[in-house]
């Protein structure tokens, strides 16, 4: 398998032409922009508008000029919903990329359906491409594969009775229910269950119950938003004293700042190679991609870049490697296309499609990583 390892600009370019334009491309987006998920939309937003203006710089795609057609539904899936419809039927793009988070991506996903356009979701359930869906891609690593990362790292650390804390919110109950599906097969007890709510602002009685559990020696809060800054913290407070895991939907600077550096000190997590560019092996296929996507943005925007970013950055990609591909705009060309890709570099991991697997990653994909020092390293 060739790996594909150019700069996401060196990409973009190679695939512009120098002959005049002819009619634009249209390709639209609804992100989380603004609400409780803008920590992960506002960066996805960016990458697109930024990515977008690059390649039409470049010279677009085989000659034609990318537009980009971009909603912000604050979060809210009936917005969403409303959004994908417009996209489809008002402003007749070719694909769609968004649903910053599951709830949106799910409403999402029946509209591209019933119009057979190309959908790649920016979300992390499972659900949403398994079972597989003929116009549905994702680019995030799944829940069910961040529990079992998880679960790997603690086998070989011996710990094999934990405590869970989750989210009631769709991306925790979905992480739960991965998680406890398949604790069993690296030898791991969920000993204590607790959850909290996305508007919960503090968690100390439920930590205190996992604290006083016999047996306990860890514990994984499966969550994402405001939540898991708040579980960290008043993990601290407790001196709960045991290794805390947390999911790949906290894996950003932005994690530490809300938690603190103090009380995130020693927090373990599956993450991406974006945030771990600085210190990547020479060799490392996405080194060179991670490290331009990160100088970029972090040029254009002023702001530090984010896995969720990243997750825009490889959905992009892998839509403009497809339609390169494709010689058409037509979606069942974009959708074969997309099906097709394969050793695509990108911040995420490398990757390959097929029939029945419409990520493309594997566990080798997820790096797991320690904040130490107030910062990410890499711990295997």
């Amino acid at each position: 398998m060739r790996i594909k390892t150019t700069t996401a600009l060196a990409v973009l370019m190679a695939m512009g032409v120098a002959t005049a334009s002819r009619a634009e491309i249209r390709i639209g987006a609804t992100v989380s922009a603004t609400g409780p998920a803008s920590f992960l939309g506002d960066p996805e937003a960016k990458t697109l508008e930024m990515l977008v203006e690059e390649i039409n710089a470049a010279g677009g795609v085989n000659g034609e000029p990318l537009k980009l057609v971009l909603y912000d539904d604050g979060g809210d899936p009936n917005k969403a919903r409303t959004f994908a419809t417009r996209l489809v039927e008002d402003d007749e793009v070719v694909a769609i990329i968004g649903g910053t988070t599951t709830g949106t991506t799910m409403s999402i996903i029946q509209v591209a359906e019933d119009a057979e356009v190309p959908f790649i979701s920016l979300a992390g359930a499972i659900e949403i491409i398994d079972p597989v869906k003929h116009w549905v891609f994702k680019t995030p690593h799944t829940d069910r594969m961040a529990c079992q990362k998880i679960f790997e790292n603690m086998k070989k650390n011996a710990i094999s009775k934990i405590g869970m804390i989750s989210g009631t919110d769709g991306f925790g109950a979905s992480m739960h229910k991965q998680c406890v599906a398949v604790a069993g097969d690296y030898g791991i007890e969920i000993v204590v269950d607790e959850t909290y709510g996305p508007q919960d602002a503090d968690v100390t009685p439920q930590l205190t119950n996992i604290k006083g559990a016999a047996g306990v020696q860890a514990v994984l809060n499966a969550g994402f938003g405001q939540g898991p800054s708040v579980v960290t913290r008043n993990y601290a407070q407790l001196a709960v004293g045991l290794p805390l895991y947390q999911s790949h939907g906290v894996a950003s600077d932005g994690f530490i700042e809300l938690a603190g550096a103090k009380a995130a000190e020693g927090v373990r997590l599956p993450g991406t190679a974006l945030l771990v560019a600085g210190i990547l092996a020479d060799g490392d296929p996405q080194k060179s991609v991670v490290t331009a996507y990160k100088a970029a943005y972090e040029k254009k925007t002023g702001a530090a870049v984010s896995t969720f970013g990243g997750y825009a950055h490889d959905a992009f990609r892998i839509l403009v490697d497809a339609l390169g591909r494709a010689g058409s705009a037509e979606p069942e060309a974009i959708r074969d296309a997309i099906e097709a890709t394969s050793g695509l570099a990108g911040t995420t991991g490398v990757v390959t499609m097929k029939a029945d697997d419409h990520l493309g990653l594997d566990l080798s994909a997820f790096r797991m990583l320690e904040i130490k020092n107030g910062g990410w390293t890499i711990i295997e």
